[in-house]
């Protein structure tokens, strides 16, 4: 296997005469990465792995080098990967040079990325579990076998006891068409990787303003005068957007503040660094905005037109003095005051957050704060300023916006019967055939659709498995789970997974590589692995975190007998019997529906948020011109995307023949609608309590509408006299559906957008953002104990909600939050992400290059606690939690923790409470490095709205092994 390196020289024998004679040679950057492309195909012939399978051999004869242009797998900035195709064979690649996004750069996981299409380490057949052991079997028997249990278990106990667990790995075609095949089969227990990671973002964001995304982009940042930064280690989450913030520190001098518990990568280039008490955010927040309201440094028009609400976060914000802040948070307020001058002198500003906010029991309540300091600042509409929260995966965001959740239908429809009737047109589907593929529940004397109920979230999989049934609001438990692209010990309580697992019928695991769902129960049988595809042996569209959706070309053909999301998808369809109604408007070419169809039928239909303009042409197009897009406002200058802001970002109104450009900064009123500008969304209502709802004498540039204004409807647009300018085929369209209570987001003609547009009006209407959000468990944003704290003296003051039951789950807080685990369990531990790794690790840790950086799980310790507790630093620790599990890690003894605080990285797996699980894993197939995860370790705890897994807070002791 694979040593460590000390001093950069490697312990013991290495194939490394290859990388020796790279680094011998003079050559410029460029032409190290090219040459490092083919190096890692030599490596491979080197014997550096084995098992070579003969589909992955480098290709030794002639032929032409063609260059495929894709974007890289790991993280949201949507860097573009050239990829150099000879004789099938992916030889080499370079970044993308034009890109706007990644401006020719790449980190270590994008310089390294075809050796995911090439690794050893995938998944190279179906295989099946039988008498404890992994046995190959043919894709007919895997589909056959599979599609009759899960049949059996829908004919037992309903759709709903089967989960379809989908994936931010996805293109935005295999998000879109996993959401349409759950809907087919009947469920609404289908989720993916967001619930986990940016849930609590896109349900705070959206309450206040309308969308539930970045609102600028990482280009934009270019424009900042201020960078507040909580709650992200963007230096090693997402390495090419630092490029971004470093110009805006570098030629703006616009001040960096990063707030966090540790002192990351990213806090070494702050300007002024907050280190603050884990779970702490609201307190933090509304500490730097207690020194805003008193110096009278808030902006008082902006507010007056544009925000409603901000009176009763007055209110709340009087009771965080600095010295109240400072016992709850621990950062002095004469720090939070220099903050608070440093933001009021430096506007536009912007603030950016990633998971270290969101994944808290009251993730939903820090999201808002953040929102909330910018609307006071009158920070929001305005280049350089926003919300720029930067997302986790390659497509967390697409699959997010196809509707890959729990609780809507693609483009955030909800899950309503107008929002079934909605895609019921969409699909050209018989409504009463597709209601009866769900499940009625009867409980109590009432009878529920469960169509029009929110499934069980991926957080609480486990518990629709574990929970007796009749606690459970579905009519059967979890008897069969489908993890398609995702990684199990990114989740947490991890000891009860493994129970879970090994309690269902059946276990189906689809990805490139086995993941961790492969070795952490002890069944039996009943379990399954089908290799899926990487992302670069398939083409179509992918959504960066700022919206812009970005093409993939295929740059190899499938490797192994991996199939494609999409063909997989078509193949339990058959099994199902429903493709003749599911691909009626997709083409199929063999067993592969056409990509680019997928991509019109979703145009068709997701007008909420405007993915009806980026038609596959218009996307290849942006993709082939890359150099012609502006590099800070990503809008092209000449040539034939003129006008034209990169990659279409959401909303793209109207039909791809509108040629709308694209939405850069959401909510900028200095732009006419149809070049880009835009208003807050009247999503609300127009008034409440007696007071307007809807904006106050200000509009986007050009609108014929000098105010405040509701969302469009066909009979609004009669009111106003301008129905008159649609055509007689939109007319007729929207007739069909609902005549004049036809509302902007049902019209599949796409005439109200385009009428309303014309006038310079946003389809969505034009209203105020709202601070306080009336429908949450708390309207104004409030700080709350985590469930396990050691601060046992603020329970009483600040305490968590009672227990419920919501997404069909009971749901525990206070019953948890009463117990005091402090004297036991001390230190609080929290997580994060590391440089070399992402997500659960297992495409990353399979990977040489980067499995060689980062060999060992560890725990950060501070050097006081590490004393008191007898600890040495690269000495393995055991971390227990309190709900009995532990793990046993190498102690990192550290500043970067303050005293009270331990980090774990959570990209590590294949190891359980001291035990190696190596041989579990198929042959050959097992990745490189393996270790502890951080989440067996991690504790119960959920947001109070979207159920999103608290891991940034919980307790831990830690002693030597």
């Amino acid at each position: 296997m694979l040593r460590k390196k000390t001093n950069g020289v490697a312990k013991g024998p290495r194939a490394g005469s290859l990388l020796s004679s790279l680094a011998a040679k003079t050559m410029d950057r460029r032409g190290f990465l090219a040459a490092s492309g083919v190096t890692v195909g030599g490596l491979a012939a080197l014997s550096l792995t084995s098992g070579r399978v003969e589909a992955a051999t480098p290709s030794t004869g002639g032929g032409e080098v063609v260059r495929k242009k894709s974007v890289c797998t790991h993280c949201s900035v949507g860097c573009t990967v050239m990829a150099e195709v000879q004789n099938g064979t992916w030889i080499g690649q370079e970044p993308g040079w034009d890109s706007p996004f990644n401006l020719g750069a790449h980190c270590a996981k994008g310089a390294s990325v075809r050796e995911h299409a090439h690794g050893e380490r995938r998944l190279k057949y179906p295989m099946k579990m039988v008498d404890g052991q992994w046995k190959k079997i043919s894709w007919d028997e895997a589909i056959n076998e599979i599609g009759d249990k899960m049949l059996q278990i829908r004919e037992e106990s309903g759709p709903d006891s089967v989960y379809w667990l989908g994936s931010a790995k996805f293109s935005n075609e295999g998000s879109y068409l996993f959401r349409k095949f759950a809907a087919y089969w009947g469920t609404n227990n289908v989720d993916h990787q967001a619930r986990i990671c940016h849930s609590t973002t896109v349900a705070g964001v959206a309450n206040t303003w309308g969308y539930g995304a970045m609102t600028n982009s990482y280009n934009d940042i270019h424009n900042s005068q201020a960078i507040f930064l909580i709650g992200g280690n963007p230096a090693e989450a997402h390495p090419v957007s630092l490029l971004h913030l470093l110009k805006a520190k570098e030629e703006n001098n616009a001040p960096l503040i990063v707030c966090d518990p540790r002192f990351t990568r990213t806090a070494a280039h702050a300007d002024e660094y907050v280190r603050f008490r884990p779970g702490s955010d609201v307190a933090l927040v509304w500490g730097i905005l207690w020194h805003i309201f008193e110096n009278g440094w808030e902006d008082k028009e902006f507010i007056r037109t544009r925000v409603y609400g901000m009176d009763d976060i007055r209110q709340e914000v009087k009771k965080w003095n600095p010295e109240e802040v400072k016992r709850v948070t621990g950062a002095p307020g004469a720090q939070l005051e220099r903050v608070a001058r440093t933001l009021a002198n430096n506007r536009p500003g912007t603030v950016i957050w990633c998971m270290g906010g969101t994944q808290h029991t009251n993730g939903n309540n820090n999201t808002r704060a953040y929102c909330v300091l910018q609307l006071a600042l009158g920070n929001m509409g305005a280049p350089g300023g926003g919300t720029n929260i930067f997302r986790g995966h390659d497509n967390v965001q697409g699959a997010t916006d196809l509707g890959v959740l729990a609780d809507t239908l693609p483009g955030y429809y909800g899950l309503s019967a107008g929002s079934w009737a909605h895609w019921g047109r969409v699909w050209e589907e018989d409504l009463d055939w597709l209601k009866g593929r769900f499940a009625m529940w009867d409980k109590d004397g009432k009878s529920r659709a469960m169509m029009n109920e929110k499934g069980i979230p991926v957080s609480r999989w486990i518990d629709g498995v574990l929970e007796a049934k009749e606690n459970l609001e579905q009519p059967d438990n979890t008897r069969a789970m489908v993890l398609w692209g995702h990684a199990p010990n990114s989740q947490t309580r991890m000891l009860e997974m493994k129970e879970a697992m090994e309690k269902l019928d059946l276990l189906v695991v689809v990805d490139p590589f086995p993941t961790v769902s492969a070795v952490l129960h002890d069944r039996k049988d009943g379990a399954y692995l089908l290799p899926a595809t990487t992302q670069f042996e398939t083409s179509g569209s992918v959504t960066a975190s700022n919206r812009s959706l970005q093409w993939r070309e295929k740059v190899v053909e499938p490797l192994f007998e991996s199939k494609v999301d999409h063909e997989i998808m078509k193949l339990f369809a058959d099994k199902f019997g429903f493709t003749d109604r599911m691909f009626r408007n997709i083409a199929i070419e063999g067993n592969e529906p056409v990509v680019e169809d997928i991509t019109r039928e979703f145009n068709r239909g997701m007008w909420t948020i405007g993915y009806t303009g980026q038609s596959p042409e218009r996307l290849k197009k942006h993709m082939a011109n890359q150099h012609h897009f502006d590099k800070t406002t990503l809008r092209a200058v000449g040539g034939p995307c003129d006008g034209d802001i990169y990659g279409l970002p959401w909303p793209s109104w109207g039909t791809p023949e509108m040629n709308h450009p694209g939405t850069h900064v959401l909510y900028d009123m200095s732009l006419p609608v149809s070049k880009g500008g835009l208003t807050f969304r009247a999503r609300f209502g127009v008034e409440r309590n007696g007071e307007n709802l809807l904006a106050d004498g200000v509009y986007s540039k050009n609108s014929e509408i000098k105010d405040g204004y509701p969302e469009f409807t066909m009979q609004m647009l009669m009111d106003l006299g301008w129905d008159g300018d649609l055509t007689a085929e939109e007319r007729a369209s929207i007739d069909a559906v609902a005549g004049p209570e036809t509302n902007w987001k049902t019209d599949l003609s796409g005439g109200i957008q385009r009428v309303a547009i014309k006038h310079e009006c946003a389809p969505f209407g034009n209203a105020k953002a709202r601070a306080i959000v009336w429908n949450f468990p708390d309207p104004v944003p409030l700080h709350r104990e985590p469930l396990y704290t050691n601060r046992r003296d603020l329970v009483k003051d600040y305490p968590t909600y009672e227990d419920k039951t919501f997404w069909r789950v009971p749901t525990l807080y206070e019953s948890i939050q009463k117990k005091d685990f402090s004297k036991d369990f001390p230190i609080i531990l929290t997580s994060g992400r590391l440089v070399e790794y992402e997500g659960g690790g297992d495409e990353t840790r399979s990977n040489p290059w980067l499995a060689e950086l980062q060999q060992d799980m560890f725990i950060e310790v501070n050097p006081r606690d590490a004393n008191n507790m007898n600890i040495r630093d690269g000495k393995d620790v055991w971390v227990s939690g309190p709900e009995g599990a532990r793990i046993k890690v190498k102690a990192m003894v550290t500043e970067r923790v303050g005293e009270g605080v331990a980090f774990m990285p959570f990209h590590f797996g294949g190891h359980l409470e001291g035990k190696d699980l190596r041989d579990k894993y198929p042959k050959g197939s097992d990745p490189y490095v393996l270790g502890e995860s951080t989440n067996t370790v991690q504790t119960y705890g959920y947001d109070s709205v979207t159920q999103m897994q608290e891991t940034k807070c919980t307790l831990c002791s830690i002693m030597p092994a």
